[in-house]
């Protein structure tokens, strides 16, 4: 057996092993990801963008947006406020983009969706690693649904990433059962 650092029987150097709190929030993040993934098996580009229920959501459209919901929220763990809009002063413009981000668009793929998705889930994963202090906070940008100057920790900021992963893997199953059948669990 090696130790951090040292090189294993294939001459490579074994990765510092992540424990305690980080290694339960990247546990918790890698769950509820694999649970949204699993909702796409075995789907064509044309299965991935169909709308199943009365909703315009569609699995793919999911993809796009949780992958887009985590790279904000890893971009303001970083930046603070800055890095995201002020969701008070949203065009009519910004909103039919904001749409688009639900579905699967001509050009886009199942597969490229997930490949950015499994980008941005890497660059999270490297932050809770990496980040000096999980306690770090700031100000949340202004949006209507934001109470006026609260403040997130990074740590509040991953529990939300894991909320809102693991609300729209419920939404991506439901998707999945009325379109075949298919199941995450059960």
């Amino acid at each position: 057996m090696t130790t951090a650092n040292e090189p294993n029987a294939h001459g490579l150097a074994e990765e510092p092993a992540v424990a305690g709190e980080r290694a339960e929030w990247l546990e918790a993040l890698a769950k509820q990801r694999h649970f949204l993934r699993f909702t796409t098996r075995d789907l064509t580009d044309e299965q991935a963008g169909r709308r199943t229920t009365a909703s315009a959501l569609c699995l793919g459209g999911l993809i796009k947006h949780v992958t887009e919901v985590e790279r904000n929220w890893a971009d303001f763990i970083l930046k603070g406020p800055s890095a995201m809009p002020d969701f008070t002063a949203m065009t009519e413009a910004d909103r039919a983009r904001r749409d688009e981000g639900f579905r699967l668009l001509p050009g886009e793929t199942l597969a490229g969706v997930l490949a950015e998705y499994a980008e941005v889930a890497r660059r999270t994963d490297d932050l809770v690693v990496t980040l000096p202090d999980l306690g770090v906070a700031w100000p949340l940008p202004k949006a209507p649904w934001f109470e006026p100057s609260a403040r997130w920790s990074a740590r509040r900021v991953l529990m939300h990433i894991i909320a809102e992963t693991a609300q729209h893997a419920g939404h991506a199953d439901i998707i999945r059962e009325t379109m075949d059948g298919a199941k995450s669990m059960g």
